[in-house]
């Protein structure tokens, strides 16, 4: 129980390290990376305000989302996208508004990172405010940008063999990132970084290339015959691993040649930089971050799955100390690990947060 929630920790907490280191260079290309910190990049957080690494929206999604699912399983008889909807909903309104809101579901609401106006994506927030989402089969639009990716951080965590069946977590990952990015290289990119971390965080001692690999094959088996761009994906997965394997180019420069501007081109990304970084974290955040692509996106992906893989105890000190969310994260990793309290049994502390929804005292 202790090292599994080590890992989740790790997982939440890895993220919120990676987009925060990720978030001051967003707009930034390479070249410009380096004028700014120098000819390797920048190796750890530019703190903007209070002396406190600052999230994005990459962070809050997985966050309202954990926080969704577990509302799911305590009030809503598993009705896991009914709670995640009103999750991505809220998380929405959020981004409109600075005053607390008058009802809430989710008590990551309630706290200022969790709602600051920091969206990555602004079309997903807009697209979160209409009536009618869409589906893998009936998007919506055709958006390919990684605004949504992060789902598949929650959904994996979430995922438990007494709760849901394997394929579940391909099909729920797919639904969420397809309610706001309708394009398949979107919502199965997101698929396979889901079953990554399902692998990690169930059978941590697979190494990490063999974790992907099984993650890209598994969304083939599930996808290929609905979507044609499932191979084509595997193809550019595998493609990403293979440079990193090579060891015949070194990680900006490797960097740089993934793109990594949309959803499909970040997660090749974060495969390169988490196997190049080989059981280093702060290494493999540093190739996340320093490239002309999309910074906190790679870095928040990287930074999960290195988390995951790793644990807590290995994210470097300096790292937790100055992210504004590290106690509610891991507050969250906790209850993802626990899931509901036993059957019958009254837990006041999880009433407070999953009933009142109000954020742990």
């Amino acid at each position: 129980m202790e090292q599994n929630l080590q890992a989740y920790q790790g997982c939440l907490l890895g993220l919120a390290v990676g987009d925060a280191m990720g978030f001051t260079i967003d707009d930034k290309s390479w070249e410009e990376i380096q004028q700014a910190y120098g000819p390797n990049g920048l190796l750890g957080y530019d703190l903007q305000q209070d002396d406190y690494a600052q999230i994005s929206s990459h962070t809050q999604l997985a966050a309202f989302l954990c926080n969704g699912l577990l509302l799911g399983v305590t009030r809503g008889k598993n009705d896991w996208m009914r709670f995640c909807r009103l999750a991505l909903q809220e998380w929405s309104r959020s981004q409109m508004f600075h005053r607390d809101p008058e009802k809430s579901w989710c008590w990551v609401a309630k706290l200022p990172y969790f709602r600051r106006r920091y969206c990555r994506d602004v079309r997903m927030a807009d697209v979160l405010r209409l009536e009618n989402f869409g589906t893998p089969d009936a998007p919506r639009n055709r958006y390919t940008t990684p605004g949504a990716i992060t789902a598949a951080v929650a959904v994996g965590m979430f995922y438990n063999p007494k709760r849901m069946e394997p394929m579940q977590v391909g099909t729920l990952t797919a639904d969420l990132i397809a309610l706001t990015h309708g394009d398949p290289t979107a919502f199965l990119s997101g698929v396979v970084l889901a079953y990554t971390l399902v692998g990690i965080l169930h059978d941590p001692q697979l190494p990490l290339a063999q974790q992907f690999r099984q993650a890209i094959t598994l969304m083939e088996n599930q996808f290929r015959s609905r979507f044609y761009q499932a191979e084509d994906l595997a193809e550019q997965f595998k493609e990403a691993m293979a440079l990193a394997q090579s060891g015949t180019v070194v990680p900006q420069a490797g960097m740089e040649q993934l793109g990594c501007m949309d959803a499909a081109g970040c997660l090749a990304g974060a495969m390169f930089a988490s196997l190049t970084g080989q059981e280093d974290f702060d290494k493999a955040i540093v190739t996340a971050v320093n490239h002309s692509g999309m910074s906190s996106a790679v870095g928040a992906i990287t930074g999960a799955i290195m988390g995951a893989k790793l644990g807590e105890e290995a994210l470097p000190e300096f790292y937790w100390e100055s992210l504004e969310c590290s106690r509610e994260l891991g507050v969250l990793a906790a209850d993802m690990v626990c899931g509901t309290p036993s059957l019958g049994i009254f837990d006041d502390e999880w009433d407070h947060k999953y009933v009142q929804s109000l954020p742990p005292e």
